[in-house]
């Protein structure tokens, strides 16, 4: 299934034989502290930085109607984001997976995205544009 915005994600999470949990993790975008100027003229032209997480949610598909809503509950925690990256738990046999799993997940999770590897996530723009970001390792050959 090719997953063409965040509604087309909740709508295949939602016809998923086992329950799924959707692990969200809300980032922003900044600059290191030694960072270039050459580097430092990038970022303020909007290019470069790092993205670093900010806050984490799990939740089920049906407790989402739209990306919309999503992006208003986020603006009541106070945190700015830049990029949301998502990925999805799928439970076994019926059940959902419990909590230490999705704990564990959103932990590798966010340590994925420290460390430059996401192209396996699905990453969103807070105004809903989906965009594929290559590993870091990747342009590195």
């Amino acid at each position: 299934m090719i997953i063409t915005g965040f509604q087309s994600l909740l709508d295949a999470a939602r016809q998923q034989s086992e329950p799924q949990r959707l692990l969200l993790v809300f980032t922003r975008a900044e600059l290191p502290d030694n960072a270039t100027a050459e580097q430092r003229a990038k970022f303020e032209q909007g290019e470069g930085g790092a993205l670093v997480p900010v806050m984490y949610v799990d939740k089920k598909p049906d407790e989402l109607r739209s990306f919309e809503e999503l992006v208003e509950e986020s603006q009541h925690t106070g945190q700015t984001w830049d990029m949301m990256f998502v990925g999805c738990l799928s439970g076994q046999s019926g059940r959902e997976p419990d909590d230490d799993t999705v704990q564990k997940a959103l932990e590798t999770m966010i340590m994925s995205i420290q460390g430059g590897i996401v192209a396996h996530l699905l990453a969103y723009r807070p105004n809903g544009e989906q965009v594929w970001l290559p590993d870091q390792a990747e342009g590195l050959a």
